[in-house]
C-alpha cells in the first residue's frame, strides 16, 4: 500500500527539521560554552594561576618577535633587538645584615689551662671567633605601672600677710600630682606597644582577631576579640583619619591615579542583608612618584558615584579596568589596562595545545607580549624620552593589533568572544598611555595593592559592622602605604615624611 504525502506535510516536516537543527546547534553552542566555563573553573581551582608566557605557552607555538618573510605585517621590526642587561642585586651575606643587630658575646675560657701533653700551665695568647648564631627571643608580657608622686606646699595658708594678697587663690595645704601621660585609650589597659602588635598582626600579617585571641589565651592573657576590635577602631578614628586625609589630598594633587575595587561582606549594614556584597575600593599613585600612597575606601555599593566623589578634584590620568563606573569621574582622562586585555585572551586559550598554532587567543597574547617587550626596553628612560619612543616603537604595535583584531570574525558567548569584545570596547582607552611617559601601560599597581587586602579577607572572611569596615580601610591605607615604601633590606626607599 502506497502512502501519499501531501505538499503540506512536506512543509511541516521541513519546518520541524529546521527547528530541530536550530535547536541542536543552539544546544551544541550552550554545551561548548558550559564546557569552557567548567574547564576554566577547574583550572582556577586546581591549575596554576600564573599568566607568564613560559607557562601558558608550554608546548605551544610561540610567535617570533621577527615576522616571517611570508607573513604580511603592518609594521616592521628591527632585525637586531637590543635587550638591556639584567642588573642583579649584590648578594648579601649574613655578615652584612647582622652588623646592624645588637651582639651578645659569649666568652669560652678555661680557668687553669694545662697542656695535655707535658702538664705545664698554658698562657693566653689571643682569641678567635668560632661562629655566629641568630637568636630569637619570643615576645613577653609585663605590666607598666604608672605611679604618680603627690606634692604638698608647706607655705600656703601659713603666712597671713602673704596670703592676703591672693585671698581667692591661696588654699591651705595645697596638694598637686606630678605630670604623667594619660592612658592611650581611657579606662583601658592598652599600651601603644600592645595596640601596635594587634594592628600589625591583623592588617599586615592577615591574622584575624579571633586567632589573636586564642594566641593570647595560650600565653595566659585573657584578651577578648571584642576588646581588641574596639581598640583598633578607636585608634583608626582618633589618630589615623587626619593622616589618611592628608594622604588623600596629596594623591588627588598628582597626575596619575590607579583605581580598583573588590568584594567585601559586611554582616550588619543598615537596610541591607548580611549576604549582600559591599565593596572595598583602592586608589594609589603611580610608581614614578617618590612616595607610595595607597588609600582604601569602604563603600556599600559598586556605583560610579563613589569614585566620582572620591576623585572629584582630580585632574589627570586614571588607570583602571573596563568597568564603566569610572566614566563618572569627570575631571580624569581614563586609561585602559593592557594586563586585563591580555588576561582575557589568556583565559580563552584552547584546551588542546595542538590548536595553539591557529588560535586567535594565542596570537592575541603574542601581540600583547610584543607590546610589553618594547615597553620594558623604555623603562629606564626619562618620561619625555619614553613618550617619544612609545610613538615610534609601541604605537605601530597597537595599530597592528587592532587592525588584525578587526579582521577576526568572532561571535557568540565564548571566552574568546568576550576577550575580543573587551579589547574593542577599551580600544580608545588602551591608547591613552601614549600621551604621557609617566602613565603606565597597565593597572598592575592597583591590583597588587588590593591583593594584599584579598589575602587578609581569606582569613577573616567579613567585617561585622560598617564602622569596622571603615576603620579597616583607614588602617590598611596607612600600613600598606608604609610597607610599599620599604624595600627588602628594611630601609626606606628615598621617601619623605607626610609632613613634608
Amino acid at each position: 500500500m502506497n502512502v501519499r504525502i501531501s505538499s503540506k506535510d512536506d512543509q511541516l516536516l521541513a519546518q520541524e527539521n529546521a527547528a530541530l537543527k536550530s535547536e541542536n546547534a543552539y544546544l551544541k553552542e550552550q554545551l561548548a560554552h558550559l564546557q569552557e566555563q567548567f574547564d576554566w573553573l577547574r583550572k582556577q581551582v586546581f591549575g596554576r594561576k600564573t599568566e607568564q608566557t613560559s607557562v601558558i605557552m608550554d608546548g605551544g607555538t610561540q610567535l617570533s618577535l621577527i615576522p616571517d618573510e611570508n607573513e604580511q605585517a603592518v609594521f616592521v621590526f628591527e632585525k637586531t633587538v637590543t635587550v638591556p642587561e639584567h642588573q642583579r642585586k649584590a648578594k648579601r651575606t649574613h655578615d652584612d645584615w647582622m652588623q646592624d643587630l645588637p651582639i651578645e658575646v659569649k666568652w669560652h675560657t678555661e680557668e687553669h689551662p694545662v697542656c695535655e701533653k707535658c702538664g705545664a700551665e698554658m698562657k693566653e695568647i689571643g682569641e678567635d671567633k668560632a661562629y655566629d648564631e641568630l637568636v630569637y627571643v619570643p615576645g613577653k608580657f609585663f605590666v607598666r605601672r604608672h605611679i604618680v608622686k603627690k606634692y604638698k606646699c608647706t607655705k600656703c595658708g601659713q603666712d597671713p600677710a602673704r596670703d592676703a594678697e591672693y585671698p581667692d587663690e591661696i588654699e591651705s595645704c595645697y596638694i598637686r600630682c606630678a605630670a604623667y601621660p594619660k592612658p592611650m585609650i581611657p579606662h583601658s589597659f592598652c599600651s601603644p606597644e600592645l595596640l601596635a602588635h594587634i594592628i600589625y598582626e591583623k592588617f599586615a600579617k592577615a591574622v584575624p582577631l579571633y586567632r589573636q585571641e586564642k594566641d593570647f589565651t595560650s600565653k595566659g592573657i585573657p584578651l577578648l576579640r571584642a576588646t581588641m576590635s574596639n581598640w583598633v577602631c578607636i585608634a583608626a578614628e582618633q589618630w589615623c583619619i587626619p593622616i589618611v586625609e592628608e594622604m588623600m589630598m596629596q594623591l588627588v594633587a598628582g597626575t596619575v591615579i590607579h583605581a580598583d575595587e573588590t568584594v567585601l561582606q559586611v554582616l550588619h549594614e543598615t537596610g541591607r542583608k548580611a549576604t549582600t556584597d559591599s565593596r572595598m575600593w583602592v586608589y594609589c599613585n603611580g610608581k614614578m612618584n617618590d612616595r607610595s600612597i595607597i588609600i582604601f575606601e569602604y563603600q556599600p555599593t559598586r556605583a560610579g558615584v563613589h569614585p566620582a566623589t572620591f576623585l572629584k578634584n582630580f585632574v589627570g590620568y586614571l588607570i583602571c579596568d573596563g568597568y564603566d563606573a569610572y566614566n563618572a569621574v569627570k575631571g580624569a582622562k581614563r586609561c585602559g589596562c593592557w594586563t586585563h586585555t591580555r588576561r582575557y585572551f589568556a583565559e580563552a586559550f584552547p584546551k588542546e595545545k595542538s590548536a595553539y598554532s591557529t588560535s586567535v587567543a594565542v596570537k592575541a597574547v603574542e601581540f600583547c607580549n610584543k607590546i610589553y617587550h618594547e615597553e620594558h626596553l623604555l623603562a629606564k628612560m626619562s618620561a619625555e624620552e619614553r613618550q617619544k619612543q612609545r610613538l615610534v616603537k609601541v604605537k605601530p604595535l597597537l595599530d597592528a593589533f587592532f587592525a588584525w583584531l578587526d579582521e577576526q570574525n568572532v561571535s557568540g558567548k565564548s571566552k574568546l568572544a568576550d576577550a575580543v569584545r573587551y579589547a574593542m570596547n577599551e580600544r580608545k582607552y588602551l591608547y591613552t598611555f601614549l600621551e604621557d611617559g609617566n602613565v603606565p601601560i597597565d593597572n598592575n599597581r592597583a591590583e597588587n595593592a588590593i591583593r594584599q587586602f584579598a589575602v587578609g579577607r581569606k582569613n577573616w572572611l567579613f567585617n561585622n559592622t560598617e564602622r569596622g569596615a571603615k576603620c579597616s580601610a583607614i588602617l590598611y591605607s596607612m600600613i600598606y602605604s608604609l610597607l610599599n615604601d620599604i624595600d627588602c633590606s628594611g630601609k626606606r626607599s628615598g621617601c619623605r615624611e607626610i609632613s613634608d
